[in-house]
């Protein structure tokens, strides 16, 4: 650095604490040397989430959120969307690039959680990490639903219809909180302003706060590793882990990789299947939004199927209450339970490469079931389609209420005193 590049620095760690934040968080920030291809994902959902905030805001410039039709008896929101797509110079792009990043940011999350499953990274002393994670994954659940409402097209009306009218299933406040929650008997254009202004304002900043503190409480206890072995256990003299290496320049050049790989397949994607064969994009959807008139068969977005699922599986009443309440109990049930990992695993290792084959047939039982539910929830009902989900909904529930019993139970193989390279 120059004299004056130098004299520039100095100053501005005077009044912010710039340098000290870089070291910290990135040049002196020590990370294992063993992390693999599975730790791609957590600065991948980082990407997704920043190319989401900035195509959103040029979304929003010419957006119209009004339920109310125009001269060609279309709704005007849906009709804004037609005008960015057809109209704006590079608009379908940038909505591709929102509609199909809402679907490669659960994938990515997806992954990003089976990877944090895989290495015990919720055991302590990871437990809040885990938690500000889930709370995150929430947070993306409710913007991506309310998202959806936006383009006002028959599915989002009708999706949005059904999943609020869920909430007037519970007892004493449901009604009332149902109407809360649309502005209105009906969905309508209160609806739609309402969602519209939290899918654009609140939830995001709920959504970045909760990044921000995860990535502040994982540089505070240090990432997990491969093995689950502390790096920070054994250091040299000088302090630094002996397993340790800076997150940057080694762990920002492989994570440049990694994006790049996930940039081409993105593109791919976007460029000769945007609507992801009618799953990333209904074709329902691409009909402006009907009150009179019903599609033939109502599913959510893909990544909600899987809950969706397990809704639709609770068909009995239970103390007199509807199985709709206690379908949404359930739906909400299976999704917070994730946040409970940390308590619930009693294992003595915490990677997945040192537990016995007992924990790994269990965990290969849930993936297939939790698959089975995803499949499921995009299909019409029927009675042996709903019995195989309350199947699928037992061995979903049951992989985390048991957990503390079998991953007792499990013979492990001993934890290694340093980390290895396989």
């Amino acid at each position: 650095m120059t004299t004056k590049s130098q004299e520039l620095m100095h100053w501005i760690d005077a009044r912010f604490p710039l340098t000290s934040t870089w070291k910290a968080h990135l040049s002196e920030y020590y990370a294992p040397k063993n992390f693999n291809f599975w730790y791609f994902f957590g600065s991948l959902a980082l990407l997704v989430l920043v190319i989401q905030i900035v195509t959103g805001i040029f979304l929003v410039m010419h957006y119209k959120p009004d339920a109310s039709v125009n001269a060609s008896g279309i709704p005007v929101a849906f009709a804004s969307v037609e005008y960015i797509m057809r109209e704006v110079p590079g608009g379908w792009l940038i909505r591709y690039l929102h509609s199909t990043g809402a679907s490669a940011f659960f994938v990515v999350v997806y992954l990003h959680m089976f990877r944090g499953l895989l290495y015990g990274s919720y055991r302590k002393p990871r437990e809040l990490i885990w938690v500000f994670g889930t709370l995150i994954f929430l947070a993306l659940m409710a913007e991506a639903f309310m998202g959806y409402l936006l383009p006002w097209g028959q599915m989002s009306f009708w999706g949005a219809q059904v999943i609020v009218n869920l909430f007037s299933a519970i007892p004493v406040i449901g009604p009332d909180l149902s109407l809360v929650i649309r502005g209105d008997y009906v969905v309508s254009d209160a609806t739609l302003n309402r969602f519209f202004s939290f899918h654009v304002i609140a939830v995001p900043l709920v959504l970045i706060g909760l990044v921000l503190a995860h990535i502040v409480a994982l540089h505070e206890v240090g990432s997990n590793n491969p093995d689950g072995v502390e790096i920070k256990k054994k250091k040299d003299a000088s302090g630094i882990p002996l397993d340790g290496i800076p997150f940057h320049p080694y762990y920002t050049v492989k994570d440049i990789m990694g994006v790049v790989g996930f940039l081409i397949v993105f593109s791919a994607i976007l460029f000769f299947a945007p609507e992801g064969g009618g799953y990333f994009l209904e074709y329902n959807n691409f009909i402006p939004a009907d009150p009179l008139k019903t599609p033939p068969h109502i599913a959510p977005v893909w990544y909600f199927t899987p809950f969706y699922s397990i809704l639709r599986a609770v068909t009995y009443p239970l103390f007199g209450v509807d199985a709709k309440f206690w379908g949404v109990v359930a739906m909400g049930a299976s999704v917070v339970i994730i946040a409970f990992l940390p308590w619930l695993d009693r294992s003595p290792v915490k990677s997945i490469r040192y537990k016995g084959g007992l924990f790994k047939a269990i965990l290969a039982v849930f993936l297939v079931a939790f698959f089975i539910l995803g499949y499921l929830g995009v299909l019409p009902p029927t009675p042996g389609r709903t019995l195989v989900a309350q199947i699928c909904s037992v061995l979903y529930f049951a992989f985390f209420l048991l957990m503390p019993w079998y991953s007792k139970l499990d013979k492990c193989k001993p934890e290694p005193e340093r980390v290895t390279f396989k």
